[in-house]
């Protein structure tokens, strides 16, 4: 049998350790058992039973620690056993192969009792122990076949025996090997096929493994996923004889020489029929999966500490393996990704994690497909307002498989206190955050929209189930490239938290055709931002429409003016062509700048200053930065 792998290294997240229990008749020889285990020589004097063994970690096969437990019927209570059985990961049912009314037990009393006293959700393996195979002849094994048929839970069945040893050792190996490679999560014995957990798990990693989406695993691809998995390459030998195996017995399991989906599953399969279903379980847990067959919290989930003021960006290594999987699903290269191109993307995902309403968050095509850009915004959106979502997402990708790191948070960037940023008047983020504020019906979701390149016409076509409430795109400024974040807050709040208004700049809306619009802006500056370091802009919106006085104490601009704001920026979305994007590098100046004063902002020497930093950064950064991203 050609070996998929010549090295099988201990799964990671494996069970801590394995408690074996052994039960079954009187004198069928369970001490005897464990007694010839631990002093490899048969004992001359048996006590009624064993007690509790532990055998370290490093003197058995699969490097656990192993617990043996002993039962006796004539020291132990049927309460005690019950706990036992309640506590064992694997329980071996002890019969003697020369006395068939033991042999009876094992059917009649040993099973049901444990099915009694086990959670019906948890199975636990059984092994079924033949003992004394030194006193008889002739093997068991045609009377434990039919149990071994009718019972699933049975993992396999050992003759063995105390006296001269024979398969002592493997006895308890097969017990360790039922807990930590269990038959039953993954194969079904009477349909002779693996489970449908087990294919949906195994069809996720070769999709994973798949690393050009072309629906085969080509030579390249198998000597990563094996180096992978078992930290060690195959042969180019060893690799044409597992395709061979695998071509003899299935028409379609291998396609321009390499494997198929069905061709991987086969392999599985076959692995698990011959008893060697450790090497499944090995690829299962390195890509995240535990004995139940779901994604491990652990790995979906791995520990990453965030200070308070500090923000979450993807980090250069991630946005280059979100790259690789945006162009493993572009299949028509057109720097965007059709309904049928994202529903393969997301494809590895046991849900669908973007709606509707993420089409109109980012940048999309004339076909409302988003693109490359866009795509990229989201998922920083996402790691900035929701990191966990977004360490998920990334394993369910198999980040940290495939961009060999050591979890998804080797991807996340997190800054430094905001507070630091301010002292030293520099930022290294790359995201920031504006919340927009204003009245309803003064322009907020326009103002949104119109960052994403929409003027009003393509707006009125966004249905209302489908609105979202940020936008977020790219902006330059001076050369660097940043991320603005554009959150519309709801007008008809009573009292906002600290955590609701904290941003890098707010953005305050009005309509200048309806005079009672500034009246809010003007009372959420003075309740929130008048005594805050944020720095605050006026967006005198639906400059397209003719002026009217606004019912305030001050005209805006006095407003402005008297709180040492730059003055109200006309803007308006009913264009013809895309609306202006000057306002959002503004509002990313700012909000990169936010020690600056106003008068410092208009000032030249201030911008020929920070632009010779940001060459520098440009070309020390970013510049390599977009050369190794590949510009589009």
């Amino acid at each position: 049998q050609p070996r998929w792998s010549s090295c099988l290294s201990t799964p990671p997240r494996m069970r801590k350790d394995v408690r074996i229990l052994l039960v079954g008749e009187p004198n069928v020889g369970k001490t005897s058992l464990i007694m010839s285990l631990v002093s490899e020589e048969f004992p001359e004097v048996v006590p009624y039973r064993a007690e509790e063994i532990t055998i370290p970690a490093d003197v058995t096969p699969e490097r656990v620690p192993t617990h043996i437990v002993d039962y006796s019927e004539a020291e132990q209570t049927d309460e005690q056993l019950f706990q036992e059985i309640s506590k064992a990961n694997v329980i071996c049912i002890v019969y003697s192969v020369n006395n068939k009314k033991s042999i009876e037990k094992v059917t009649s009393h040993w099973i049901p009792l444990i099915t009694e006293n086990t959670d019906k959700d948890s199975r636990v393996p059984l092994i079924l122990v033949g003992n004394k195979s030194d006193l008889v002849e002739h093997s068991s094994m045609e009377t434990i076949l039919p149990i071994m048929n009718q019972n699933s839970e049975i993992e396999t069945c050992v003759e063995c025996s105390a006296k001269n040893l024979k398969n002592i050792s493997e006895l308890f190996y097969y017990a360790q090997k039922a807990v930590l490679h269990p038959t039953g999560p993954l194969y079904c014995p009477e349909k002779k096929d693996m489970k449908p957990l087990c294919v949906k798990a195994l069809t996720r990693i070769f999709k994973v493994s798949d690393l050009n989406n072309d629906g085969i695993l080509n030579d390249n691809e198998l000597n990563f996923f094996q180096r992978t998995c078992f930290n060690t390459p195959l042969e180019p030998q060893a690799l044409e004889d597992v395709k061979n195996v695998v071509r003899k017995n299935l028409n379609d399991g291998v396609c321009d020489n390499g494997l198929t989906l069905k061709g991987f599953l086969f392999l599985h399969t076959l692995f698990i029929q011959r008893g060697r279903h450790e090497t499944t379980w090995t690829v299962l847990r390195r890509f995240g999966y535990d004995d139940d067959l779901e994604l491990n919290q652990d790995y979906l989930f791995p520990p990453l500490k965030i200070p308070p003021d500090c923000t979450t960006e993807l980090n250069h290594n991630a946005y280059l393996f979100l790259q690789s999987v945006f162009d493993k699903h572009d299949k028509d290269r057109d720097c965007a990704l059709s309904p049928d191109e994202l529903k393969d993307l997301f494809d590895v995902f046991p849900y669908m994690p973007w709606g509707p309403d993420v089409n109109n968050t980012v940048c999309t095509n004339d076909q409302g497909w988003i693109t490359y850009q866009g795509y990229l915004s989201q998922w920083t959106l996402t790691t900035y307002l929701d990191v966990q979502r977004c360490l998920e997402y990334l394993g369910y990708l198999g980040y940290s498989i495939i961009a060999e790191q050591e979890s998804q948070a080797s991807g996340i960037t997190v800054t430094r206190d905001k507070r630091i940023d301010l002292q030293k008047k520099q930022t290294q983020r790359n995201v920031f955050r504006c919340n927009v504020f204003g009245d309803t019906g003064s322009g907020k979701s326009g103002f949104l929209q119109a960052f994403l390149g929409r003027n009003l016409m393509r707006q009125k076509t966004i249905r209302e189930e489908h609105r979202s409430y940020y936008a977020i795109s790219t902006t330059y400024v001076y050369g660097q490239e940043k991320y603005l974040l554009l959150h519309e807050v709801f007008p008809d709040f009573d009292y906002l938290s600290d955590a609701d208004v904290a941003c890098d700049i707010v953005c305050l809306v009005y309509d200048i055709s309806n005079p009672y619009s500034f009246e809010y802006c003007a009372k959420v500056f003075k309740q929130y931002f008048m005594d805050s370091k944020t720095p605050c802009m006026m967006i005198a919106a639906k400059s397209d429409l003719p002026e009217i006085k606004q019912m305030y104490g001050f005209s805006p601009l006095e407003f402005c003016r008297r709180h040492k704001m730059p003055p109200p920026q006309s803007f308006t979305c009913n264009t013809a062509a895309a609306p202006s994007r000057d306002i959002y590098t503004k509002l990313t100046t700012m909000a990169m700048y936010p020690h600056v004063s106003q008068a410092d902002l208009k000032n030249s020497t201030f911008w020929l200053r920070m632009s010779v930093g940001a060459t520098v950064f440009a070309v020390l950064g970013f510049a390599m930065y977009r050369v190794l991203l590949k510009p589009r």
